[in-house]
């Protein structure tokens, strides 16, 4: 699969990526449709993207205009691809590359500064990550009030309004992966 920027002022940007299935981009169609959805809400935001990957989700939101991305992931060969990407897009000084596993927790991040406005999160497919990684959001402390949560999961699993500080505001099927979209209070 060809990565590109969809929108924005990288438009049409090819990103590098790794053939194989130790890492699952977004698809295009997907990529372009979450942010048809979110809009005017990515200018200005300061942006994490967990569970990176590639770092696509991230640098299309600087391309629309966010300020800062972060990009956290645990895989060596994920890191070392945002990286590249990074530099064919000469992102450098807007982001930054975290290597740790989210699911054991992020509270160290306290002192990352700002904090998030719009979060990213592309975890493995099936492997109940995706509670655990919001509860460990929530208890970093690394949210606004408000910020929007952008999950992309399988639609064998649930997100459920289990935690009080997470609300569910829309979600979107594309075959067999859904994109849901939460908000978080605190």
């Amino acid at each position: 699969m060809t990565l590109r920027i969809i929108g924005g002022r990288l438009k049409k940007k090819k990103l590098q990526s790794i053939k194989g299935k130790k890492i699952r981009p977004t698809a295009n169609r997907i990529k372009e449709s979450i942010f048809n959805i979110l809009s005017y809400r990515v200018t200005n935001c300061d942006v994490l993207d967990l569970f990176a990957g590639t770092g696509s989700l991230g640098i299309e939101a600087l391309s629309r205009g966010a300020k800062s991305a972060v990009f956290i992931d645990n895989n060596k060969y994920a890191l070392s691809l945002i990286n590249q990407n990074i530099q064919l897009c000469s992102l450098f000084t807007s982001t930054k590359i975290i290597k740790l596993n989210i699911v054991k927790g992020i509270k160290h991040m306290i002192q990352i500064n700002p904090k998030a406005d719009l979060v990213f999160m592309d975890p493995p497919y099936d492997k109940n990550i995706i509670e655990p990684t919001l509860y460990n959001l929530h208890n970093s402390s690394y949210l606004v009030c408000g910020a929007i949560i952008v999950v992309e999961h399988s639609t064998c699993e649930n997100i459920a309004n289990q935690d009080s500080h997470f609300s569910i505001t829309d979600q979107r099927k594309y075959g067999k992966t859904v994109v849901s979209f939460l908000k978080y209070m605190l």
